[in-house]
């Protein structure tokens, strides 16, 4: 824990997982200009209604299908398809099925913080 604070480690105040109303993730990751993540969401569960203002983020679906919502467009990508969600659009992720779905995010930009979120809707009351 020493080194740790030493060396102003974020890993004291932040945990590599997070569990979230939706289900969870687990940063995998992190580089200059990214941060990759594994979500899984479970059935039925969904993201808010959000935009980012500081960074990009890429989705890969690694298992099950998701339902996508990004800038007014609503649609489905299965397993091993991807879409882009640009800095500033309105997007949502949400698991329609009855099992858990798997997700690699990739974000990108200069400045990667949790708190770069403004929730637009949210079905756990975060806003």
């Amino acid at each position: 824990v020493d080194i740790l604070k030493q060396a102003e480690r974020g890993e004291l105040n932040t945990h590599r997982g997070q569990f979230r109303p939706w289900g969870y993730y687990e940063i995998l990751g992190s580089g200059p200009g990214f941060l990759v993540k594994h979500l899984t969401l479970k059935p039925g569960a969904k993201i808010s209604l959000q935009k980012h203002h500081l960074r990009a983020e890429h989705w890969i679906v690694t298992s099950g299908t998701a339902h996508v919502l990004c800038n007014g467009e609503d649609f489905r990508l299965g397993e091993s398809e991807s879409t882009f969600i640009p800095s500033g659009a309105v997007h949502r992720l949400e698991n329609t099925s009855s099992r858990p779905i798997s997700i690699i995010e990739v974000q990108t930009g200069g400045e990667l913080r949790e708190d770069d979120i403004e929730r637009l809707e949210d079905a756990y009351q975060r806003i």
